[in-house]
C-alpha cells in the first residue's frame, strides 16, 4: 500500500532542505561582507602612510611602475584583489620574465619579482641602443651600466621569435668563443650562414667572418697566424675565416 506525505509533513520536509541549503550561502555572505567591510582588511597604498604592498626582486622595475598595477586596489579590502589578474599585468612590464602575486590576511599582498637578464644591446632607430635578453625582448636601459657587445641582425622591428633565433646564435658564438667574449665589441648574425664578429687586435679593431660552425676552431686560428697576416698585410680589417686551411684578407 502506498504511503503518502501529508501536507504539513511536506511543508516541514521542504522548509528544512530549503534552510540547510541556503544556512551555508548566508554565512558565506556574511563573511564576504566581513572581509570586505573591515577595516583592518584594508590594502594600503604607499600614499596612505602604512603601504601594505610589499616587493621582492626588483631591481631595474619602477616601484612606481608596479604601484600603479594596483592602484585601482588601494584602499579596499585585501580580499577584493584579483591575484592572478595583477599577476598577468605585472607580466607585462618591462623587464619583468615573470612574478608572483599571494595575499597575506590581515592586509598585505607580496610580490615576487623575477627580471629578465639582457646579454646584448642592439641598435634601434630612435639612436639609443636597448638591451635585450635570451628570449628575444628588448629592454630599455636600466640604471646599470652594463658591459656588453652590440648584437647586429636582430632589430627592434624584426618578430620576437627572429630576434629569439638570433639570440640563441649569438649566445651560441659568445659561448665557443668563450675565452676571446671579452674583447668582443660586435656580433652581426644578420646573415646567420656567416657570422660576423669584431674585436681589438694590435690597437685596431678587425671583423672576422665566421661562417656558421666551428667558431672556436676558426677563431682560433685566426689567433695563431695574425701576428704574421699583421706583418704582411698591417691594414688588414676584415678576414674571412670560413676555410678551414686559409685566411683570406677580404679588406
Amino acid at each position: 500500500m502506498a504511503r503518502w506525505i501529508t501536507t504539513p509533513k511536506w511543508i516541514a520536509v521542504t522548509a528544512g532542505a530549503t534552510v540547510a541549503l541556503l544556512a551555508p550561502l548566508f554565512a558565506f555572505h556574511v563573511l564576504e561582507q566581513f572581509l570586505i567591510q573591515d577595516p583592518r582588511f584594508e590594502f594600503n597604498g604607499p600614499e596612505s602612510g602604512a603601504d601594505t604592498l610589499e616587493v621582492s626582486g626588483a631591481g631595474h622595475v619602477s616601484p612606481q611602475v608596479i604601484e600603479d598595477v594596483f592602484a585601482e586596489d588601494f584602499g579596499r579590502s585585501v580580499y577584493l584583489v584579483p591575484l592572478a589578474d595583477r599577476r598577468a599585468s605585472l607580466r607585462t612590464v618591462d623587464w619583468v620574465k615573470d612574478a608572483s602575486v599571494a595575499r597575506f590576511w590581515p592586509n598585505r599582498v607580496t610580490v615576487g619579482v623575477t627580471e629578465r637578464k639582457p646579454v646584448a644591446f642592439v641598435a634601434v632607430a630612435s639612436g639609443r641602443p636597448m638591451l635585450i635578453d635570451e628570449e628575444g625582448v628588448l629592454l630599455q636601459p636600466g640604471q646599470d651600466r652594463f658591459m656588453l657587445p652590440l648584437l647586429r641582425g636582430a632589430g627592434a622591428l624584426d618578430p620576437q621569435t627572429v630576434r629569439r633565433t638570433r639570440v640563441q646564435l649569438f649566445q651560441r658564438v659568445m659561448k665557443d668563443l668563450a675565452a676571446a667574449s671579452s674583447a668582443i665589441s660586435e656580433v652581426d648574425v644578420s646573415d646567420p650562414d656567416n657570422v660576423k664578429v669584431k674585436e681589438p687586435f694590435s690597437g685596431r679593431t678587425v671583423t672576422l667572418m665566421l661562417g656558421d660552425r666551428n667558431f672556436a676552431a676558426r677563431h682560433q686560428n685566426f689567433i695563431n697566424y695574425y701576428s704574421e697576416i699583421h706583418k704582411r698585410m698591417s691594414n688588414a680589417a676584415v678576414l674571412d675565416l670560413r676555410l678551414e686551411d686559409r685566411i683570406t684578407v677580404v679588406q
